[in-house]
């Protein structure tokens, strides 16, 4: 039989669609952190995709009120097979350049997110093949049946085939590289509420209303200025000057007096994230680490260690102040394929620690290279700084070295750390997205695409790749925990937290908090 999710236009258009109520304005935000490009294939992490998303549109997205999908540049969807989507696409939508968005464009953008140098392949993963059937509907062929494909597909925004190759930017820009530049890394040109008109890296970006979108906006926004401020008294300054309108992540030693300043107001919310540490488990010798021909880090007991020395506690409680749930596994509540037994951490033990390492071989511990960022998570760098302390307690002399996001992430694709910081929000909240890209062994079709420590297991990639080709739901969800629980035991990585997100603004703004910390464009009202 076949399954039909059919969405009529009508529905699509009341979910965003609305008279504006009052005088249409400017809306003001920041944040610390800044986007490293504008190619949407090239680097995949929230901040970027969630701003990305005012520019450039998806086949389906997450209701900001419901998180139900919606859908946005497709209208209705067949599952003709079990291996073959029919997706039939919204007419009379246009660029931004005025050209209309058809099947040639949709069946290249899934095809350039699916490229060499994208790093969007986990959302490609299964894939197959994507054909036109006519100017309005593809065919998304994949190689096994996949129960979260439409999930998948809310990353996966269009780009215009015909700008791409006229601006020789047919494939994604490789964020690895960091002396590539192409048009599409400093440009954009989607069919979304709003249009790139000005990127000042590091600045300003500033974007205006698409007077000639399809949909209608619930909000009342003509102009978005984005300014990326680093320092948190500079941030919290701005916001209490009247300077922004909305701080994305105010610090929460701030946090007390921006709720009690009758001015603004403060929204929290859970995000899909998990805050973790990973660990080079591939070199054989680490470089800069104490010790010579060979990798302390591929013990397990020595990563066991690590992750027992940290004292979680003191850790939520000094350093994250109540923004952080403490967890012993790689994906958040909202997630399936979480449970309880997986979310419990490992205790506390110092001197468990210590013996452990004694029993690696290491009773003096080890200098080992320890990388962070320093404007992506909540308090990412004085995290670091915690457990730069913490670990020294056991004789590892982790050498910190914190960085911007913008050449952060670059660094890491290429293997330059030998611990890192990465938090992993779920946009497809299955574990699968998680367990793929970073536990699975590094390969193709997105495996491993952010295993930056090059972590392998055999036992545990098998699991994972039954669970990819089981159509049977329950049979899944029992091989997604059970990766899970080897991937704890096996200490992959070191999990320490799910975040907590406040948003602060002013009174007269109105926005719909979202799990994934990111702002809907369409709904942001001032009043």
């Amino acid at each position: 039989m076949k399954i039909k999710y059919a969405l009529l236009c009508a529905a699509a258009a009341a979910a965003v669609a609305a008279t504006p109520a009052v005088q249409a304005k400017t809306f003001r935000w920041a944040s610390a952190g800044e986007i490293s490009t504008w190619d949407i294939h090239s680097q995949n992490n929230a901040l970027q995709n969630g701003i990305h998303a005012a520019v450039y549109e998806s086949l389906v997205y997450y209701n900001s009120r419901n998180f139900k999908l919606e859908p946005v540049l497709a209208t209705s969807w067949n599952q003709v097979t079990p291996t073959q989507l029919r997706v039939n696409l919204r007419q009379n939508v246009k660029f931004h350049d005025g050209t209309p968005f058809t099947a040639d464009d949709a069946v290249y953008s899934l095809q350039r997110g699916m490229m060499k140098t994208s790093n969007f392949t986990p959302y490609t993963a299964g894939i197959d093949r994507v054909v036109k059937v006519n100017n309005n509907t593809i065919d998304i062929f994949t190689k096994n049946p996949n129960p979260v494909l439409l999930n998948q597909l809310t990353e996966l925004r269009m780009m215009s085939k015909a700008w791409a190759e006229k601006n020789n930017s047919v494939e994604p820009k490789d964020i690895r590289n960091v002396n590539q530049e192409t048009y599409a890394n400093r440009n954009a040109m989607g069919t979304g509420p709003f249009m790139l008109k000005q990127w000042v890296p590091d600045q300003r970006m500033v974007f205006e209303r698409n007077p000639n979108w399809w949909g209608k906006l619930e909000g009342n926004l003509t102009e978005i200025v984005y300014t990326p401020i680093k320092s948190e008294a500079t941030r919290v300054a701005a916001l209490l000057s009247g300077e922004i309108d909305l701080l994305l992540d105010p610090s929460p030693q701030d946090l007390g007096r921006l709720r009690n300043n009758a001015n603004l107001k403060v929204i929290d919310g859970v995000e899909s994230r998990t805050i973790f540490f990973g660990l080079d488990t591939f070199r054989e010798e680490l470089p800069g680490s104490s010790v010579k021909g060979k990798n302390p880090l591929k013990d397990q007991r020595v990563r066991k260690a690590l992750a027992q020395s940290i004292d979680i506690d003191s850790l939520m409680r000094v350093t994250m102040r109540g923004l952080g749930q403490a967890t012993g596994t790689l994906i958040a509540p909202q997630v399936n394929g979480w449970t309880e037994e997986l979310h419990k951490r490992a205790p506390y033990d110092l001197e468990g620690a210590k013996k452990l390492l004694a029993e690696a071989g290491y009773p003096q511990g080890f200098e080992v290279d320890f990388a962070c960022p320093n404007n992506r998570y909540i308090n990412d760098e004085e995290i670091c700084q915690a457990v730069t302390a913490m670990w020294s307690r056991i004789g590892v002399k982790a050498k910190l070295r914190t960085l911007p996001l913008v050449t952060y992430f670059p660094m890491i694709q290429r293997y330059e750390a030998s611990i890192y910081m990465l938090g992993w929000g779920v946009p497809t909240f299955d574990a699968m997205y998680s367990l793929q890209s970073l536990v699975r062994s590094v390969g193709t079709d997105g495996d491993g695409n952010y295993n930056v420590g090059r972590y392998s297991n055999p036992k545990i990639d098998a699991v994972i790749d039954r669970a990819k080709v089981e159509t049977d739901t329950l049979v899944r969800n029992r091989r997604l925990v059970e990766a899970l629980q080897m991937s704890k035991e096996d200490v992959s990585h070191i999990p320490l937290h799910n975040q907590v997100i406040p948003w602060a603004m002013k009174k007269n703004i109105e926005v719909v908090h979202r799990p994934d910390n990111r702002l809907d464009w369409r709904l942001i009202q001032v009043n």
